[in-house]
Order: C-alpha cells, then sequence, then structure tokens
C-alpha cells in the first residue's frame, strides 16, 4: 500500500480558495530563483542548515509573528493541550504543512496535520486516555490518528521517505530534526510549522515569502525532492490550479526532465492529484503545466494530442486550447461548487478527433462520429485511472451525448425528438445543458447568440413537456403484469420486448392513455404472432397464439420490465 505524501493528508478533492479572499491570479515567472528564509531550527543546532543564499529573505516582524499565531491558534484549539502533554513527555509536537499554509492563507482547512520526534508506540501511549478516539491505520508508515472534541488530528513521526527506482512504494525511516523533515518536504510553502505548546513561528526554507510572492519552490533540490516522491510533480500542477501560484523555472525544469517517474506512482494517487487539478480555481494552468512538461503524456496522453489536431471550424489553432476553452465556460456555469464530472466531460469531450479525422474536399477536415469514439477512450482512460464506475459511466454519456443538440437546427426536432433527448440524458440533463452552452467557442458573435437561442429555445420546449407530461420519468402507461395480462404470456424476454415497445411509442406519441395504449399494444402482439385476432373483446385478453421459437420461455429466465 503506498503511503500518502506527508504534505497532502490535509487535501480533498473539494479543497478550495475561501471566496471571501480568493488568490491572486498567476504573476508571470521569474528568471531568479526567489530568495528564502534562513531561519534556524533553534531546538537543532546540529541539524543541515539552509543554503547560504536563503538569508536574505525577509523574516516576520513582531506584529506579523503575533498576526501568525493568532492563525494558527484557530486552526486547532486542543493542539496546545497535546503539545503540553508532549513536552511534558519530553518529545517535541509542532503544526505542520497544508494547515500552516493555509491558516497564513485565510483558507478553510478540514484537517490537523502535526509531527514530531517521538516513535508511533510512544504517540499512543501519550494520547492514551486524553483522546476521544485513535486510529492506527496509517501506523507503519509512522502516523498515528486521533478524535478530541470534535477535531480530527494526524501525528506523524519526523520522517524522510523515497523511491526506489522501480518501486511503486516508498521507503521510510524516522528522524529527529524538525528543519531535517521539513526538507523532506514537496514545496516550501508546506514546510513551515509551529510549534507547540505556543505556536513558535519555523520557517527555515522561506515559505512565507514565497507565500507573498505566489511562488511554488523545492525546500531542496527540485530533483533530490521529485526522486524522494515522483508524484511531487503532479501536486506542483495541482497548487499551480488550486492556488494560482507560479512554479518556479529550476522547478518546471526538474519536472520536464523527470516527467517519466510518475509511471512508478500507483493510479489512485495520480487519480487523486488530477481529480484535485481539475477542481481547483485555475485548472488551465495546472493542466498546461502537465502538457508542457511531458506530464500528460503519462497520465492522459490524449490531452497533448488534441494539440496535433486543427479545429475543423478552423476558429481556434487547436483542439486542445478550444478544449480548454470549453472547460473554463462550463465552469462559469457551475451553481453549487466544482463539480468533477461536468469538468472532466469538459475538458474530454473532443479527444475523438485525432482518431477521425478525415481531409475533405475544398480544404475541409471532418470528425464524423468523434463523440462515439470519445466516448469509448474515456471510459478507458479513467478505468485505467481507477475513477468510480458512477463517474466513468456520467463522463463517458456527456461525451457521447454533446453534439446531440446540433441536430436541432432551427428547431425542427419534434416533441418526439425532444422527447428522447431527454430520455437519453437521464439525470445527466442539467450537466448536458452545460456543457453543450460551453462548447460554443465561435468568436462570431452572431453566430454566438442564434446558438444560444437555439438551445434556449430547446430548454424551454423541454421545460414545457417536463410540466404537461413528466418527462423526469418517462415511462408507458402500462407495466410489465399488465403486458402479460393483455397478450397472455407469462414472465420472459417478450415482456422486455414489448415494454420498450411501448415506450417507443410513449416517446413518439407522448400520453396516449392506458385504452389507447393497450389497443396498440394488441395490434404489435398480431404483428408478433403472440395474438390471434388484433380485436380480442372486451371480457378478457386475447386468446394467445401457439408460442414461436422466440418467445418461448426458457427456463432460468425472467421478466424484463
Amino acid at each position: 500500500m503506498p503511503v500518502p505524501d506527508q504534505n497532502d493528508r490535509h487535501q480533498t478533492p473539494d479543497d478550495q480558495p475561501d471566496p471571501a479572499r480568493p488568490p491572486a491570479p498567476p504573476q508571470p515567472a521569474r528568471k531568479t530563483r526567489p530568495a528564502v528564509s534562513a531561519q534556524p531550527d533553534a531546538a537543532q543546532p546540529d541539524a543541515a542548515q539552509p543554503d547560504a543564499a536563503q538569508a536574505e529573505a525577509v523574516q516576520p516582524d513582531a506584529s506579523q509573528r503575533v498576526a501568525i499565531t493568532e492563525l494558527l491558534r484557530r486552526v486547532a484549539p486542543v493542539a496546545d493541550e497535546l503539545g503540553a502533554r508532549f513536552a511534558a513527555a519530553g518529545h517535541e509536537l509542532a503544526l505542520v504543512g497544508g494547515p500552516v499554509r493555509d491558516a497564513l492563507l485565510r483558507r478553510a482547512g478540514k484537517d490537523v496535520d502535526l509531527t514530531t520526534d517521538a516513535p508511533p508506540q510512544k504517540v499512543l501511549e501519550i494520547i492514551n486516555g486524553w483522546a476521544d478516539n485513535v486510529w492506527t491505520i496509517g501506523i507503519e508508515f509512522g502516523t498515528v490518528g486521533l478524535r478530541k472534541n470534535g477535531h480530527e488530528l494526524e501525528i506523524t513521526t519526523y520522517r524522510s521517505e523515497s523511491y526506489d527506482p522501480k518501486s511503486r512504494k516508498p521507503e521510510v525511516s524516522y528522524g529527529t530534526s524538525l528543519v531535517e523533515d521539513l526538507r523532506r518536504r514537496d514545496f516550501a510553502v508546506n514546510a513551515m510549522a509551529a510549534r507547540l505548546p505556543g505556536y513558535e513561528f519555523v520557517d527555515p526554507f522561506g515559505g512565507l515569502t514565497d507565500l507573498q510572492r505566489k511562488v511554488l519552490r523545492t525546500p531542496g533540490r527540485p530533483e533530490d525532492s521529485f526522486s524522494d516522491d515522483p508524484l511531487r510533480m503532479m501536486r506542483a500542477a495541482r497548487f499551480a490550479s488550486q492556488l494560482g501560484f507560479t512554479v518556479a523555472p529550476d522547478v518546471v525544469e526538474a519536472m520536464t526532465n523527470m516527467a517519466g517517474r510518475i509511471e512508478i506512482v500507483s493510479a489512485e494517487r495520480v487519480r487523486e492529484e488530477l481529480s484535485k487539478l481539475v477542481c481547483g480555481a485555475y485548472p488551465r494552468e495546472g493542466l498546461a503545466l502537465l502538457v508542457d512538461t511531458g506530464l500528460a503524456a503519462h497520465v492522459l496522453p490524449e490531452l497533448p494530442k488534441l494539440r496535433l489536431e486543427i479545429d475543423e471550424h478552423h476558429r481556434h489553432k487547436d483542439v486542445y486550447e478550444h478544449s480548454l476553452i470549453v472547460l473554463e465556460q462550463a465552469i462559469a456555469q457551475e451553481e453549487n461548487g466544482p463539480d468533477l464530472v461536468l469538468r472532466l466531460a469538459a475538458l474530454l469531450h473532443d479527444i475523438g478527433k485525432p482518431k477521425t479525422r478525415r481531409f475533405e474536399a475544398g480544404g475541409r477536415v471532418s470528425f464524423h462520429h468523434h463523440e462515439v469514439v470519445g466516448a469509448k477512450m474515456t471510459r478507458k482512460r479513467l478505468t485505467e485511472l481507477r475513477y468510480p464506475k458512477d463517474v466513468i459511466n456520467e463522463v463517458s454519456r456527456l461525451v457521447e451525448l454533446h453534439l446531440r443538440f446540433h441536430g436541432y437546427g432551427t428547431g425542427e426536432w419534434t416533441d418526439s425528438a425532444v422527447r428522447r433527448y431527454v430520455r437519453d440524458a437521464g439525470p445527466l440533463l442539467s450537466r448536458l445543458h452545460k456543457l453543450t452552452r460551453a462548447d460554443c467557442t465561435t468568436r462570431n458573435k452572431r453566430k454566438a447568440d442564434r446558438l444560444r437561442r437555439t438551445y434556449d429555445d430547446l430548454e424551454a420546449r423541454i421545460d414545457r413537456l417536463a410540466e404537461e407530461e413528466e418527462l423526469a420519468s418517462i415511462r408507458p402507461e402500462i407495466d410489465g403484469n399488465e403486458i402479460q395480462a393483455i397478450l397472455g404470456i407469462k414472465p420472459g424476454p417478450i415482456v422486455g420486448k414489448a415494454y420498450k415497445f411501448l415506450l417507443e411509442l410513449r416517446l413518439d406519441r407522448g400520453p396516449i392513455g392506458k385504452e389507447t395504449a393497450a389497443e396498440e399494444l394488441r395490434r404489435w402482439g398480431v404483428e408478433q404472432g403472440l395474438l390471434s385476432s388484433a380485436e380480442p373483446g372486451a371480457d378478457g385478453p386475447a386468446e394467445p397464439a401457439e408460442p414461436t421459437g422466440s418467445s418461448v420461455q426458457h427456463e432460468g429466465e425472467e421478466a424484463e420490465s
């Protein structure tokens, strides 16, 4: 079982910036590596110190330190009490990583991560009788979890970890220095800590400076950091998406040179980072970083391949750029926070184009049936990334349906066609509305307005039919038991076939009432050789005809309805 990176336990797929304080847009990459703090770890005089070049970083003044202390104190009211218990036992304890970063960014965080020099068994002794609940699912990696007064905390022993070049599992060893523990973390903004009790701020690698400059650097050489855990390369792209931070040039260079190392990381860990990236505030920045560094070629190869395809309407220099615009336009329509299914569908809706490209007369390019091919490719990719089945099914279905609206023309669809559109979309109808509108990226304002008005008309027709006919639950007026009674048949596949006939009838003609539906079913039964007469009389069901081979129920078969 791969261990999660020690910088990432506090993160969740919906980890978003505080809406009251949105992060600034990404800044242009700096040509020189920003200076960082040289504050040493006072409790570890023999620990390796930061590089001398880091000594020029600005230290927080007294008022800033007070503000930092107050911010951190709000993260976990029980942390000071726990810190006192560790101190009484002769051990260190510090709030560390993401919670410190998020407190300084004034972002809400769910988890509280702590680090200590105490080994896991000693941690269990210290919290015994104090914690309300304890769990040890990660104890083999040095992590003990607990709950106290409604707060969840995770305590991890100082550690360093690295991957063998041919292994998916990290080698974990415990350490004794807070500074060395921080040195092993992914980025300087995650390598800040606050000692407990008292919240003494520890920032040996200039994380606070990087927060102010909105830049992502590694505490040491990025090559060493990414060798320790290659997933950190994807995490750089994820933080670019979530925080809007610029990734330092030397980090980008290392990501580019080491992109192939991501292959040793499990699909599940890659999936989690990709989901968090896609659901970030600035997904374009994160995705562009994956593509530009070559990481996408290993984790989502369909995306960079879109760069090779020219849009058939010549609206964009490539389908890749079009897909990013569709993603942004889909996000603009979200109503209740990030929608992973909608965002993945928007990003992947055109991935079938490279396989379906054809050069037509007059210099035109076509991508016939790319939605069908793209749906199959989407299903395959998301399955390989170990996404849940419901996500795979929903995203693939949206990709398959994203062109359906374009057959609507200027409103030529019959009510039957509208009903089928609703039936085929099912519970995805709202998302399909958003995806279809987002897929209009033409720069021709007149054409864009016409498409918008046409889709407005389709939605209005759907609303009208929904009000009249309960479109959300389209079904025949006759159920499976009634089908058996009318046709004089027993449970079997013919019941399912009859049900499908009635459903198509319902879609074509709308509500027709039970009596008319029964008449149509009897007529169908005669055509299928199931009834001897289309007019059975009022006293009971018609005499069934002699069963044919196709209508004989075989042992073990059940009625379909």
